[in-house]
């Protein structure tokens, strides 16, 4: 099985690392011909984990996108959401005919309101069996010093999510298997959301007793809103392989890596762009500002917004995920939005 990737921000050098490090040789998109010249003479990504170190026979590195895909089996998108479109929208339609497409972009697309499937099924008809999702809770920076991480891979084919993720196996890497293609790419969006206002407590000089009950309402109102919208069948504490009571396929448990333990370490950890993003407004910076300050994207910006609309049609009750929207888009302080969010937790 041949990989491409198209994108060579730290979550796609992270990729990157794992596939070569279990020997797998892949083509690599990188939209600046003086980074892969760089890239070249150094043998690191010369912007993002430069710890992390390659072979570089092991790397096709290109500025043409349509030749990596047309190399690839499997084609790893992990563009930052806000600026994948830009880039598909200059392949040719037909080019993800035949092949299986893994996501690894950990937002929603910002123009559309879509998750990337949905967009690959309306501009490119991809079908959903030929769609894979990477998720965390996984930090690049921590795979690039090799501390363990789990990753979960989904999809509705069981089969082909096995045969993906046994090329992502290592002693420093876990790999878990998952059919809620839907769910854990809207848990994923909207941890991100959290993790801002977790940044946002954080830089307000809340403490940590006032975090672990605005972390916990968050993980609430995500259920609620995966609920809401018809798409989570979860339950917490069951980890059997058949479900008690109909003897089918399990329901996913909420309180797994990919749901529960990929919200908290967004909210927790420095590693989390998402947090330092919400500690900067929190502390005073304008949202433009923080945006300026920060050299990656915080994915839980546009994010915010996209929900908000989304949760429209859905009718969830999501006061904590509206008060960050509300600071973000429309310049509530932040101290008065955590004002309004105090009297919602329980």
């Amino acid at each position: 099985m041949t990989f491409g990737i198209l994108g060579s921000g730290s979550w796609g050098t992270a990729l990157a690392k794992i596939l070569t490090d279990g020997g797998q040789s892949v083509h690599w998109w990188n939209r600046s011909a003086d980074a892969i010249r760089q890239f070249q003479k150094r043998g690191h990504n010369p912007q993002y984990l430069s710890s992390a170190r390659f072979d570089l026979r092991q790397l096709m590195l290109t500025t043409d996108a349509s030749e990596v895909i047309r190399q690839a089996d499997v084609v790893v998108i992990a563009v930052p959401s806000a600026y994948a479109v830009d880039v598909l929208s200059a392949l040719p339609r037909d080019c993800f005919a035949g092949k299986k497409i893994l996501s690894a972009i950990k937002g929603i697309l910002p123009e559309q309101n879509l998750l990337l499937n949905d967009y690959l099924q309306k501009e490119f008809q991809v079908e959903l069996s030929d769609y894979f999702a990477v998720l965390g809770p996984c930090h690049a920076e921590e795979v690039a010093s090799e501390k363990l991480s789990y990753l979960t891979f989904t999809g509705t084919d069981q089969v082909h999510t096995a045969a993906i993720a046994r090329y992502f196996e290592l002693p420093y890497i876990r790999t878990i298997l998952n059919q809620d293609i839907y769910g854990v790419q809207y848990a994923a969006v909207l941890k991100n959301i959290y993790a801002v206002g977790a940044g946002m407590a954080h830089g307000l000089e809340y403490g940590d007793n006032f975090q672990s009950v605005f972390i916990a309402n968050a993980a609430d109102e995500m259920a609620g809103f995966l609920r809401k919208a018809g798409i989570i069948d979860a339950e917490v504490g069951y980890i059997d392989h058949m479900h008690p009571h109909t003897n089918q396929e399990p329901r996913h448990n909420y309180a797994a890596s990919v749901y529960l333990g990929d919200l908290l370490v967004t909210c927790y950890s420095l590693f989390s762009r998402n947090r330092t993003f919400g500690n900067m407004v929190g502390k005073g910076y304008s949202v433009k500002a923080a945006q300026l300050e920060m050299n990656m994207v915080a994915e839980g910006f546009n994010a915010s917004k996209c929900m908000y609309i989304i949760n429209r049609q859905v009718g969830a009750q999501m006061p904590i995920a509206e008060g960050i929207y509300k600071v973000l888009w429309e310049g509530l302080q932040a101290g008065e939005a955590f004002r309004e969010i105090e009297s919602c937790l329980v």
